[in-house]
Protein backbone atom coordinates (compact mmCIF):
# COMPACT_ATOMS: atom_id res chain seq x y z
CA UNK A 1 0.00 0.00 0.00
CA UNK A 2 2.85 2.10 0.87
CA UNK A 3 4.77 1.93 -2.31
CA UNK A 4 1.41 2.41 -4.41
CA UNK A 5 0.60 5.34 -2.61
CA UNK A 6 4.51 7.49 -3.34
CA UNK A 7 3.48 6.27 -7.25
CA UNK A 8 0.07 7.75 -6.98
CA UNK A 9 0.98 10.79 -5.10
CA UNK A 10 4.10 10.99 -7.53
CA UNK A 11 2.21 11.38 -10.52
CA UNK A 12 -0.46 13.55 -9.06
CA UNK A 13 1.97 15.58 -8.04
CA UNK A 14 3.18 15.57 -11.47
CA UNK A 15 -0.08 16.30 -13.13
CA UNK A 16 -0.59 19.42 -11.20
CA UNK A 17 2.48 20.90 -12.11
CA UNK A 18 2.99 19.41 -15.17
CA UNK A 19 6.68 18.65 -14.63
CA UNK A 20 6.46 15.97 -17.68
CA UNK A 21 3.82 15.91 -20.43
CA UNK A 22 0.41 14.24 -18.68
CA UNK A 23 0.34 11.78 -21.28
CA UNK A 24 4.26 10.76 -20.25
CA UNK A 25 3.61 11.24 -16.51
CA UNK A 26 0.63 8.27 -17.20
CA UNK A 27 2.94 6.03 -18.38
CA UNK A 28 4.67 5.53 -14.84
CA UNK A 29 2.47 2.62 -13.69
CA UNK A 30 4.76 0.71 -15.78
CA UNK A 31 8.05 1.35 -14.67
CA UNK A 32 7.34 2.24 -10.86
CA UNK A 33 4.46 -0.71 -10.25
CA UNK A 34 7.53 -3.33 -10.03
CA UNK A 35 6.62 -5.40 -6.61
CA UNK A 36 2.84 -3.79 -6.76
CA UNK A 37 1.65 -5.11 -10.08
CA UNK A 38 2.83 -7.44 -12.41
CA UNK A 39 3.49 -5.72 -16.36
CA UNK A 40 1.66 -8.45 -17.97
CA UNK A 41 -1.40 -6.98 -15.29
CA UNK A 42 -0.58 -2.99 -16.02
CA UNK A 43 0.11 -3.05 -19.79
CA UNK A 44 -3.53 -3.55 -21.16
CA UNK A 45 -4.72 -1.73 -18.89
CA UNK A 46 -3.73 0.73 -21.70
CA UNK A 47 -6.26 -1.03 -24.32
CA UNK A 48 -9.38 -1.73 -22.64
CA UNK A 49 -12.52 -1.77 -24.44
CA UNK A 50 -13.34 1.88 -22.52
CA UNK A 51 -10.57 2.92 -24.70
CA UNK A 52 -11.83 1.69 -27.67
CA UNK A 53 -15.05 3.49 -27.14
CA UNK A 54 -13.30 6.69 -26.52
CA UNK A 55 -11.14 6.07 -29.80
CA UNK A 56 -14.24 5.61 -31.84
CA UNK A 57 -15.86 8.97 -30.83
CA UNK A 58 -12.36 10.69 -31.59
CA UNK A 59 -12.32 8.98 -35.09
CA UNK A 60 -15.92 10.10 -35.43
CA UNK A 61 -15.26 13.73 -34.72
CA UNK A 62 -11.92 13.75 -36.83
CA UNK A 63 -14.71 12.84 -40.19
CA UNK A 64 -17.10 15.58 -39.19
CA UNK A 65 -14.28 17.78 -39.27
CA UNK A 66 -12.68 16.60 -42.07
CA UNK A 67 -15.91 17.47 -44.02
CA UNK A 68 -16.76 20.78 -42.05
CA UNK A 69 -19.98 19.13 -41.49
CA UNK A 70 -19.45 21.06 -37.72
CA UNK A 71 -19.29 24.49 -39.16
CA UNK A 72 -22.43 24.36 -41.06
CA UNK A 73 -24.38 22.82 -38.12
CA UNK A 74 -23.34 25.65 -36.69
CA UNK A 75 -23.79 28.37 -38.93
CA UNK A 76 -27.52 27.04 -39.55
CA UNK A 77 -28.19 26.72 -35.93
CA UNK A 78 -27.40 30.84 -35.65
CA UNK A 79 -29.27 31.70 -38.43
CA UNK A 80 -32.19 30.06 -37.27
CA UNK A 81 -32.03 31.53 -33.58
CA UNK A 82 -31.68 35.01 -34.95
CA UNK A 83 -28.92 37.97 -34.87
CA UNK A 84 -30.70 39.65 -31.31
CA UNK A 85 -27.57 39.40 -28.68
CA UNK A 86 -29.05 37.25 -26.25
CA UNK A 87 -30.31 34.74 -29.16
CA UNK A 88 -26.79 34.87 -30.33
CA UNK A 89 -25.15 33.86 -26.96
CA UNK A 90 -28.37 31.04 -26.90
CA UNK A 91 -27.29 29.78 -30.32
CA UNK A 92 -23.75 29.70 -30.02
CA UNK A 93 -24.09 27.97 -26.51
CA UNK A 94 -26.65 25.52 -28.10
CA UNK A 95 -24.36 24.55 -31.12
CA UNK A 96 -21.08 24.48 -28.85
CA UNK A 97 -22.73 22.15 -26.30
CA UNK A 98 -24.01 19.84 -29.34
CA UNK A 99 -20.72 19.44 -31.03
CA UNK A 100 -18.90 18.91 -27.27
CA UNK A 101 -20.85 16.16 -26.81
CA UNK A 102 -19.42 14.24 -30.13
CA UNK A 103 -16.33 16.36 -30.38
CA UNK A 104 -13.92 17.24 -27.82
CA UNK A 105 -14.44 20.02 -25.36
CA UNK A 106 -11.20 22.15 -26.47
CA UNK A 107 -12.28 21.46 -30.68
CA UNK A 108 -15.39 22.67 -30.13
CA UNK A 109 -14.42 26.24 -28.07
CA UNK A 110 -11.47 26.48 -31.21
CA UNK A 111 -14.16 25.96 -33.90
CA UNK A 112 -16.71 28.27 -32.61
CA UNK A 113 -14.54 31.22 -31.76
CA UNK A 114 -13.91 32.09 -35.27
CA UNK A 115 -17.38 32.21 -36.14
CA UNK A 116 -18.14 34.60 -32.91
CA UNK A 117 -15.66 37.00 -33.65
CA UNK A 118 -16.72 37.28 -36.93
CA UNK A 119 -20.03 38.20 -35.55
CA UNK A 120 -19.10 40.53 -33.19
CA UNK A 121 -16.70 42.46 -35.74
CA UNK A 122 -20.25 42.52 -38.34
CA UNK A 123 -22.36 44.07 -34.73
CA UNK A 124 -19.42 46.26 -33.70
CA UNK A 125 -17.20 47.18 -36.73
CA UNK A 126 -13.47 47.03 -36.45
CA UNK A 127 -11.49 48.93 -34.09
CA UNK A 128 -11.94 52.74 -35.38
CA UNK A 129 -12.11 54.90 -32.92
CA UNK A 130 -12.94 58.67 -32.85
CA UNK A 131 -10.51 61.32 -31.59
CA UNK A 132 -13.21 62.93 -29.89
CA UNK A 133 -14.16 60.00 -28.15
CA UNK A 134 -10.29 59.33 -27.47
CA UNK A 135 -10.22 62.37 -25.55
CA UNK A 136 -13.25 62.17 -23.76
CA UNK A 137 -12.63 58.55 -22.79
CA UNK A 138 -8.60 58.31 -21.69
CA UNK A 139 -9.05 56.47 -18.66
CA UNK A 140 -11.35 53.80 -20.42
CA UNK A 141 -9.12 53.19 -23.41
CA UNK A 142 -6.09 53.11 -21.00
CA UNK A 143 -8.43 50.24 -18.75
CA UNK A 144 -8.99 48.29 -22.26
CA UNK A 145 -5.57 48.68 -23.45
CA UNK A 146 -3.85 47.55 -20.50
CA UNK A 147 -6.10 44.13 -19.82
CA UNK A 148 -6.21 43.19 -23.76
CA UNK A 149 -9.53 43.83 -24.24
CA UNK A 150 -10.78 44.41 -27.76
CA UNK A 151 -11.85 48.11 -28.52
CA UNK A 152 -14.64 48.27 -29.98
CA UNK A 153 -16.71 51.37 -32.00
CA UNK A 154 -20.01 52.00 -31.08
CA UNK A 155 -22.76 52.81 -32.89
CA UNK A 156 -22.44 56.56 -31.25
CA UNK A 157 -18.54 56.51 -32.17
CA UNK A 158 -20.25 56.19 -36.12
CA UNK A 159 -22.29 58.95 -35.08
CA UNK A 160 -19.44 61.16 -33.60
CA UNK A 161 -17.00 60.42 -36.66
CA UNK A 162 -19.22 61.13 -39.86
CA UNK A 163 -21.03 64.45 -37.80
CA UNK A 164 -18.93 66.05 -35.99
CA UNK A 165 -19.49 69.65 -37.13
CA UNK A 166 -23.06 69.20 -35.74
CA UNK A 167 -21.82 67.96 -32.67
CA UNK A 168 -19.70 70.58 -31.82
CA UNK A 169 -22.59 73.18 -32.76
CA UNK A 170 -24.55 72.67 -29.32
CA UNK A 171 -22.64 71.89 -26.23
CA UNK A 172 -25.70 70.84 -23.99
CA UNK A 173 -26.28 68.28 -27.40
CA UNK A 174 -22.69 66.95 -27.41
CA UNK A 175 -23.06 66.28 -23.68
CA UNK A 176 -25.11 63.88 -23.62
CA UNK A 177 -24.30 62.02 -27.05
CA UNK A 178 -20.91 62.03 -24.96
CA UNK A 179 -22.50 60.24 -22.46
CA UNK A 180 -24.72 58.32 -24.32
CA UNK A 181 -20.92 57.26 -26.06
CA UNK A 182 -19.90 55.83 -22.45
CA UNK A 183 -23.06 53.97 -21.71
CA UNK A 184 -22.89 52.41 -25.65
CA UNK A 185 -19.39 51.56 -25.16
CA UNK A 186 -19.82 49.71 -22.29
CA UNK A 187 -22.60 47.68 -23.26
CA UNK A 188 -20.67 46.38 -26.65
CA UNK A 189 -17.88 45.87 -24.32
CA UNK A 190 -20.08 43.36 -22.30
CA UNK A 191 -22.24 41.85 -24.93
CA UNK A 192 -18.37 41.28 -26.51
CA UNK A 193 -17.48 39.30 -23.08
CA UNK A 194 -20.67 37.71 -22.81
CA UNK A 195 -20.36 36.34 -26.25
CA UNK A 196 -16.91 34.57 -25.57
CA UNK A 197 -17.10 33.58 -22.17
CA UNK A 198 -20.48 31.64 -23.31
CA UNK A 199 -18.57 29.82 -25.30
CA UNK A 200 -16.01 27.38 -23.27
CA UNK A 201 -18.78 27.18 -20.62
CA UNK A 202 -21.18 25.50 -22.93
CA UNK A 203 -18.53 23.35 -24.02
CA UNK A 204 -17.61 22.08 -20.69
CA UNK A 205 -21.23 21.66 -19.86
CA UNK A 206 -21.78 19.93 -22.91
CA UNK A 207 -19.04 17.48 -22.42
CA UNK A 208 -21.41 15.89 -19.71
CA UNK A 209 -23.90 14.67 -21.96
CA UNK A 210 -22.77 11.62 -23.43
CA UNK A 211 -20.04 9.15 -21.94
CA UNK A 212 -17.40 9.96 -25.09
CA UNK A 213 -17.99 13.91 -24.83
CA UNK A 214 -14.98 13.87 -22.01
CA UNK A 215 -12.46 12.09 -20.34
CA UNK A 216 -13.78 11.32 -17.12
CA UNK A 217 -17.07 10.04 -17.92
CA UNK A 218 -14.39 7.05 -19.57
CA UNK A 219 -12.62 7.17 -16.32
CA UNK A 220 -15.57 6.06 -14.13
CA UNK A 221 -17.07 3.86 -16.78
CA UNK A 222 -13.51 2.11 -16.36
CA UNK A 223 -12.70 2.28 -13.35
CA UNK A 224 -16.48 1.12 -12.65
CA UNK A 225 -15.37 -2.38 -14.31
CA UNK A 226 -11.82 -2.27 -12.58
CA UNK A 227 -13.57 -1.87 -8.80
CA UNK A 228 -16.99 -3.63 -9.67
CA UNK A 229 -16.88 -5.95 -12.96
CA UNK A 230 -20.99 -7.06 -11.72
CA UNK A 231 -21.70 -3.76 -12.52
CA UNK A 232 -23.94 -2.85 -15.97
CA UNK A 233 -26.22 -0.10 -14.95
CA UNK A 234 -23.43 2.71 -16.55
CA UNK A 235 -23.38 2.32 -20.90
CA UNK A 236 -23.99 5.06 -23.35
CA UNK A 237 -27.86 4.71 -22.97
CA UNK A 238 -28.02 5.25 -19.26
CA UNK A 239 -25.92 8.04 -18.65
CA UNK A 240 -27.30 10.14 -21.86
CA UNK A 241 -30.73 9.57 -19.94
CA UNK A 242 -29.38 11.00 -16.88
CA UNK A 243 -27.08 13.51 -18.36
CA UNK A 244 -28.87 15.20 -20.64
CA UNK A 245 -31.95 16.63 -18.68
CA UNK A 246 -29.19 18.10 -16.51
CA UNK A 247 -26.91 19.63 -19.48
CA UNK A 248 -30.00 21.28 -21.13
CA UNK A 249 -31.24 22.50 -17.35
CA UNK A 250 -27.39 23.81 -16.44
CA UNK A 251 -27.12 25.55 -20.18
CA UNK A 252 -30.60 27.03 -20.23
CA UNK A 253 -29.71 28.83 -16.58
CA UNK A 254 -26.52 29.73 -17.40
CA UNK A 255 -27.50 31.29 -20.85
CA UNK A 256 -29.26 33.65 -18.32
CA UNK A 257 -26.82 34.39 -16.29
CA UNK A 258 -24.74 35.57 -18.42
CA UNK A 259 -27.02 37.37 -20.41
CA UNK A 260 -28.60 39.39 -17.62
CA UNK A 261 -24.64 39.55 -16.39
CA UNK A 262 -23.33 41.01 -19.72
CA UNK A 263 -26.40 42.70 -21.05
CA UNK A 264 -27.84 40.65 -23.40
CA UNK A 265 -30.95 40.83 -21.46
CA UNK A 266 -31.81 44.00 -20.34
CA UNK A 267 -34.63 43.50 -17.66
CA UNK A 268 -34.78 47.58 -17.41
CA UNK A 269 -35.18 48.37 -20.42
CA UNK A 270 -36.69 45.19 -22.34
CA UNK A 271 -39.75 47.51 -23.73
CA UNK A 272 -37.69 50.24 -25.06
CA UNK A 273 -36.98 50.61 -29.11
CA UNK A 274 -33.80 49.91 -30.52
CA UNK A 275 -31.81 52.20 -32.44
CA UNK A 276 -31.74 52.62 -36.59
CA UNK A 277 -27.83 51.77 -35.89
CA UNK A 278 -28.39 48.80 -33.66
CA UNK A 279 -30.73 47.56 -36.43
CA UNK A 280 -28.56 47.37 -38.98
CA UNK A 281 -25.52 46.02 -37.07
CA UNK A 282 -27.84 43.45 -37.10
CA UNK A 283 -28.68 43.13 -40.16
CA UNK A 284 -25.00 42.98 -41.17
CA UNK A 285 -24.65 40.43 -38.95
CA UNK A 286 -27.61 38.10 -39.88
CA UNK A 287 -25.62 38.82 -43.88
CA UNK A 288 -22.47 37.75 -42.22
CA UNK A 289 -23.42 34.37 -41.19
CA UNK A 290 -25.78 34.05 -44.36
CA UNK A 291 -22.25 34.60 -46.52
CA UNK A 292 -20.60 32.03 -44.22
CA UNK A 293 -23.16 29.56 -44.55
CA UNK A 294 -23.18 29.83 -48.76
CA UNK A 295 -19.37 29.66 -49.15
CA UNK A 296 -19.37 26.05 -48.16
CA UNK A 297 -21.63 25.75 -51.00
CA UNK A 298 -24.33 23.16 -51.42
CA UNK A 299 -24.40 19.68 -49.13
CA UNK A 300 -21.86 17.72 -50.51
CA UNK A 301 -22.50 13.78 -50.55
CA UNK A 302 -19.27 13.42 -48.02
CA UNK A 303 -21.53 15.15 -45.26
CA UNK A 304 -24.22 13.88 -46.14
CA UNK A 305 -22.90 9.95 -45.39
CA UNK A 306 -21.03 11.58 -42.12
CA UNK A 307 -24.51 12.69 -41.04
CA UNK A 308 -25.76 9.50 -41.45
CA UNK A 309 -23.50 7.36 -39.87
CA UNK A 310 -23.04 9.41 -36.94
CA UNK A 311 -26.77 9.44 -36.50
CA UNK A 312 -26.25 5.35 -36.58
CA UNK A 313 -23.16 6.04 -34.38
CA UNK A 314 -25.37 8.07 -31.80
CA UNK A 315 -28.58 5.39 -32.18
CA UNK A 316 -26.74 2.44 -32.00
CA UNK A 317 -25.12 3.73 -28.60
CA UNK A 318 -28.27 4.63 -27.03
CA UNK A 319 -29.99 1.42 -28.06
CA UNK A 320 -27.81 -1.42 -27.38
CA UNK A 321 -28.81 -1.29 -23.67
CA UNK A 322 -30.56 1.38 -23.11
CA UNK A 323 -32.04 -0.74 -19.52
CA UNK A 324 -36.01 0.58 -19.43
CA UNK A 325 -36.39 -1.53 -22.70
CA UNK A 326 -34.32 -4.67 -24.04
CA UNK A 327 -31.74 -3.31 -26.78
CA UNK A 328 -30.37 -5.07 -29.47
CA UNK A 329 -27.46 -6.40 -27.95
CA UNK A 330 -29.71 -8.90 -26.26
CA UNK A 331 -29.69 -10.41 -30.01
CA UNK A 332 -26.42 -11.56 -29.41
CA UNK A 333 -24.32 -13.73 -26.32
CA UNK A 334 -24.30 -11.65 -23.41
CA UNK A 335 -21.33 -10.13 -22.65
CA UNK A 336 -19.54 -9.99 -26.24
CA UNK A 337 -21.51 -6.76 -27.73
CA UNK A 338 -20.45 -3.53 -25.75
CA UNK A 339 -20.44 0.20 -26.66
CA UNK A 340 -16.19 -0.25 -27.93
CA UNK A 341 -17.72 -2.96 -30.27
CA UNK A 342 -20.39 -0.22 -31.65
CA UNK A 343 -18.47 2.16 -32.01
CA UNK A 344 -15.66 0.72 -33.46
CA UNK A 345 -17.59 -1.02 -35.97
CA UNK A 346 -19.11 2.46 -37.72
CA UNK A 347 -16.03 3.78 -37.60
CA UNK A 348 -14.31 1.05 -39.74
CA UNK A 349 -17.24 2.18 -42.26
CA UNK A 350 -15.80 5.29 -42.01
CA UNK A 351 -12.36 4.66 -44.31
CA UNK A 352 -13.94 2.85 -47.33
CA UNK A 353 -16.93 4.43 -47.62
CA UNK A 354 -16.52 7.06 -50.62
CA UNK A 355 -16.43 10.64 -49.90
CA UNK A 356 -18.38 11.01 -53.21
CA UNK A 357 -21.45 9.43 -55.19
CA UNK A 358 -20.80 5.95 -56.43
CA UNK A 359 -21.95 5.35 -60.07
CA UNK A 360 -23.35 1.89 -61.00
CA UNK A 361 -22.85 2.83 -64.51
CA UNK A 362 -19.20 2.53 -63.60
CA UNK A 363 -19.87 -1.56 -63.56
CA UNK A 364 -21.30 -1.40 -67.07
CA UNK A 365 -19.01 0.61 -69.02
CA UNK A 366 -16.24 -0.91 -70.44
CA UNK A 367 -13.90 2.40 -71.01
CA UNK A 368 -14.85 4.13 -67.66
CA UNK A 369 -11.57 5.15 -66.07
CA UNK A 370 -10.69 3.18 -63.01
CA UNK A 371 -9.80 5.61 -60.26
CA UNK A 372 -9.08 5.54 -57.24
CA UNK A 373 -11.93 6.78 -54.57
CA UNK A 374 -11.34 8.85 -51.82
CA UNK A 375 -12.78 7.46 -48.65
CA UNK A 376 -14.77 9.85 -45.87
CA UNK A 377 -11.90 8.80 -43.54
CA UNK A 378 -7.91 8.51 -44.07
CA UNK A 379 -5.71 7.12 -42.20
CA UNK A 380 -3.30 9.44 -42.51
CA UNK A 381 -5.68 12.21 -41.43
CA UNK A 382 -6.76 9.95 -38.54
CA UNK A 383 -3.32 9.77 -37.71
CA UNK A 384 -2.90 14.16 -37.57
CA UNK A 385 -6.09 14.45 -36.05
CA UNK A 386 -6.74 12.24 -33.10
CA UNK A 387 -4.94 13.41 -30.01
CA UNK A 388 -3.54 9.99 -29.53
CA UNK A 389 -2.35 11.30 -26.16
CA UNK A 390 -5.50 11.28 -24.40
CA UNK A 391 -5.68 7.34 -24.78
CA UNK A 392 -2.51 7.40 -23.03
CA UNK A 393 -3.92 9.30 -20.10
CA UNK A 394 -6.90 7.31 -19.75
CA UNK A 395 -4.98 3.95 -19.43
CA UNK A 396 -2.70 5.55 -16.87
CA UNK A 397 -5.43 6.03 -14.76
CA UNK A 398 -7.02 3.06 -15.37
CA UNK A 399 -3.64 0.87 -14.37
CA UNK A 400 -3.50 3.41 -11.15
CA UNK A 401 -7.28 2.27 -10.41
CA UNK A 402 -6.07 -1.40 -11.21
CA UNK A 403 -2.88 -0.75 -8.68
CA UNK A 404 -4.92 0.35 -5.81
CA UNK A 405 -7.07 -2.42 -5.92
CA UNK A 406 -4.39 -5.13 -6.06
CA UNK A 407 -2.38 -3.49 -3.81
CA UNK A 408 -5.29 -2.59 -0.69
CA UNK A 409 -4.73 0.82 -1.19
CA UNK A 410 -8.28 1.40 -1.59
CA UNK A 411 -9.04 -0.50 0.99
CA UNK A 412 -6.37 0.85 3.11
CA UNK A 413 -7.97 3.96 2.63
CA UNK A 414 -10.97 3.36 2.77
CA UNK A 415 -10.08 2.16 6.74
CA UNK A 416 -9.12 5.77 7.75
CA UNK A 417 -12.78 7.29 6.56
CA UNK A 418 -14.75 6.63 9.90
CA UNK A 419 -15.13 10.48 10.55
CA UNK A 420 -17.30 10.55 7.47
CA UNK A 421 -19.68 7.56 8.48
CA UNK A 422 -22.10 9.57 9.77
CA UNK A 423 -22.47 12.31 7.19
CA UNK A 424 -26.06 11.99 5.32
CA UNK A 425 -25.28 10.95 1.96
CA UNK A 426 -26.98 13.94 -0.20
CA UNK A 427 -24.83 16.00 2.04
CA UNK A 428 -21.87 14.33 1.39
CA UNK A 429 -22.66 14.58 -2.48
CA UNK A 430 -22.63 18.50 -2.14
CA UNK A 431 -19.00 17.98 -0.39
CA UNK A 432 -17.85 16.26 -2.90
CA UNK A 433 -19.20 17.60 -5.31
CA UNK A 434 -17.37 21.44 -4.22
CA UNK A 435 -14.19 19.88 -3.28
CA UNK A 436 -13.57 18.48 -6.75
CA UNK A 437 -15.17 21.46 -8.40
CA UNK A 438 -12.30 23.67 -6.68
CA UNK A 439 -9.41 21.10 -6.92
CA UNK A 440 -9.96 21.28 -10.35
CA UNK A 441 -9.89 24.67 -11.42
CA UNK A 442 -5.81 24.14 -10.56
CA UNK A 443 -5.61 20.71 -12.07
CA UNK A 444 -6.41 18.77 -14.89
CA UNK A 445 -9.94 17.20 -14.63
CA UNK A 446 -9.05 14.09 -15.96
CA UNK A 447 -5.86 13.92 -13.15
CA UNK A 448 -8.22 14.87 -10.31
CA UNK A 449 -11.09 12.60 -11.46
CA UNK A 450 -8.30 9.73 -11.33
CA UNK A 451 -7.51 10.41 -8.33
CA UNK A 452 -10.74 10.99 -6.36
CA UNK A 453 -12.57 7.92 -7.54
CA UNK A 454 -11.00 5.11 -5.63
CA UNK A 455 -11.29 7.29 -2.90
CA UNK A 456 -14.97 8.33 -3.61
CA UNK A 457 -15.81 4.21 -4.03
CA UNK A 458 -14.36 3.41 -0.76
CA UNK A 459 -16.32 6.22 1.06
CA UNK A 460 -19.48 4.86 -0.65
CA UNK A 461 -18.44 1.44 0.61
CA UNK A 462 -18.77 3.20 4.37
CA UNK A 463 -21.00 5.27 3.71
CA UNK A 464 -23.37 1.73 2.65
CA UNK A 465 -24.67 3.82 -0.55
CA UNK A 466 -24.43 2.75 -3.93
CA UNK A 467 -20.82 3.66 -5.27
CA UNK A 468 -23.01 5.55 -8.32
CA UNK A 469 -24.09 7.68 -5.65
CA UNK A 470 -20.98 9.53 -4.59
CA UNK A 471 -18.62 8.62 -8.26
CA UNK A 472 -21.15 10.37 -10.78
CA UNK A 473 -21.22 13.93 -8.94
CA UNK A 474 -17.41 13.53 -8.53
CA UNK A 475 -17.35 12.48 -12.52
CA UNK A 476 -19.36 15.51 -13.83
CA UNK A 477 -18.19 18.28 -11.18
CA UNK A 478 -14.52 17.83 -12.32
CA UNK A 479 -16.22 19.51 -15.33
CA UNK A 480 -17.54 21.94 -13.81
CA UNK A 481 -14.22 24.44 -13.62
CA UNK A 482 -15.64 27.85 -15.17
CA UNK A 483 -13.45 30.69 -12.51
CA UNK A 484 -10.32 30.58 -13.87
CA UNK A 485 -8.42 30.48 -17.28
CA UNK A 486 -6.46 27.87 -16.15
CA UNK A 487 -8.97 25.59 -15.54
CA UNK A 488 -9.55 23.96 -18.43
CA UNK A 489 -8.91 24.17 -22.41
CA UNK A 490 -11.38 25.75 -23.55
CA UNK A 491 -11.32 28.41 -21.02
CA UNK A 492 -7.66 29.06 -21.63
CA UNK A 493 -8.02 29.19 -25.31
CA UNK A 494 -10.95 32.25 -24.79
CA UNK A 495 -8.66 33.99 -22.29
CA UNK A 496 -5.92 34.08 -25.04
CA UNK A 497 -8.09 36.01 -27.19
CA UNK A 498 -6.94 39.00 -25.26
CA UNK A 499 -10.98 40.17 -24.77
CA UNK A 500 -11.51 38.95 -21.07
CA UNK A 501 -9.86 39.10 -17.80
CA UNK A 502 -9.58 37.03 -14.73
CA UNK A 503 -11.85 39.27 -12.78
CA UNK A 504 -14.56 38.58 -15.84
CA UNK A 505 -14.29 34.56 -15.48
CA UNK A 506 -14.34 34.42 -11.89
CA UNK A 507 -17.39 36.70 -10.82
CA UNK A 508 -18.96 35.09 -13.75
CA UNK A 509 -17.90 31.31 -13.09
CA UNK A 510 -18.32 31.30 -9.05
CA UNK A 511 -22.73 31.79 -9.83
CA UNK A 512 -21.97 28.91 -12.53
CA UNK A 513 -19.96 26.54 -10.43
CA UNK A 514 -22.61 27.02 -7.43
CA UNK A 515 -25.61 26.52 -10.37
CA UNK A 516 -23.63 23.49 -11.13
CA UNK A 517 -23.37 21.46 -7.28
CA UNK A 518 -26.99 22.26 -7.07
CA UNK A 519 -28.31 21.03 -10.19
CA UNK A 520 -26.43 18.22 -9.73
CA UNK A 521 -27.47 17.58 -5.81
CA UNK A 522 -30.59 17.48 -7.47
CA UNK A 523 -30.43 15.38 -10.76
CA UNK A 524 -28.49 12.55 -8.06
CA UNK A 525 -31.82 13.16 -5.54
CA UNK A 526 -34.49 12.69 -8.55
CA UNK A 527 -34.17 10.91 -11.94
CA UNK A 528 -30.90 9.50 -11.21
CA UNK A 529 -32.10 7.16 -8.69
CA UNK A 530 -34.61 5.82 -10.96
CA UNK A 531 -32.09 5.17 -13.95
CA UNK A 532 -29.39 3.71 -12.02
CA UNK A 533 -31.33 2.23 -8.82
CA UNK A 534 -29.60 4.60 -6.23
CA UNK A 535 -31.77 4.14 -3.12
CA UNK A 536 -30.47 0.64 -2.61
CA UNK A 537 -27.04 -0.93 -1.71
CA UNK A 538 -26.44 -3.35 -4.98
CA UNK A 539 -25.44 -6.79 -4.95
CA UNK A 540 -21.99 -5.63 -6.79
CA UNK A 541 -21.60 -3.28 -4.47
CA UNK A 542 -21.76 -5.91 -1.62
CA UNK A 543 -19.33 -8.23 -3.31
CA UNK A 544 -16.42 -5.92 -3.47
CA UNK A 545 -17.15 -4.94 0.48
CA UNK A 546 -16.76 -8.49 1.39
CA UNK A 547 -13.59 -8.90 -0.68
CA UNK A 548 -11.99 -5.62 0.38
CA UNK A 549 -13.17 -7.15 4.72
CA UNK A 550 -11.62 -10.26 3.77
CA UNK A 551 -8.61 -8.57 2.28
CA UNK A 552 -8.12 -6.11 5.46
CA UNK A 553 -8.08 -8.83 7.63
CA UNK A 554 -5.60 -10.92 5.78
CA UNK A 555 -3.16 -7.65 5.93
CA UNK A 556 -3.93 -6.98 9.07
CA UNK A 557 -3.36 -10.75 10.36
CA UNK A 558 0.46 -10.01 8.39
CA UNK A 559 0.90 -7.36 10.08
CA UNK A 560 0.38 -8.87 13.39
CA UNK A 561 2.88 -12.10 12.96
CA UNK A 562 5.40 -9.76 11.66
CA UNK A 563 5.35 -8.15 15.19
Amino acid sequence: EGRCLYVILLMALYWCTEALPLAVTALLPIVLFQGILPSNKVCPQYFLDTNFLFLSGLIMASAIEEWNLHRRIALRVLMLVGVQPARLILGMMLTTSFLSMWLSNTASTAMMLPIANAILKSLFGEKDTSKDMNRENEENQASLQQNKLYTVPTEMQFLASTEDKDLTEEKEVASDTLSDLKKEEEYKTNIWKGFLISIPYAASIGGTATLTGTAPNLILLGQLKSYFPECDVVNFGSWFMFAFPLMLIFLLLGWLWISILYGGINLRGWRKRKSNIRVDAEARAREVIKEDYQKLGPTKFAEQAIFFFFCVFAIMLFSRDPKFIPGWASLFAPGFISDAVTGITIVIILFFFPSQKPSFRWWFDLKAPNTETQPLLTWKKAQETVPWNIILLLGGGFAMAKGCEESGLSVWIGSRLHPLEGVPPPVAVILITIVIALFTEFASNTATIIIFLPVLAELAIRLKVNPLYLMIPGTIGCSYAFMLPVSTPPNSIAFSSGHLMVKDMARTGLLMNLMGVLLLSLAMNTWAKSIFQLGTFPAWANIHAENATSHLTAVENVTLSAL
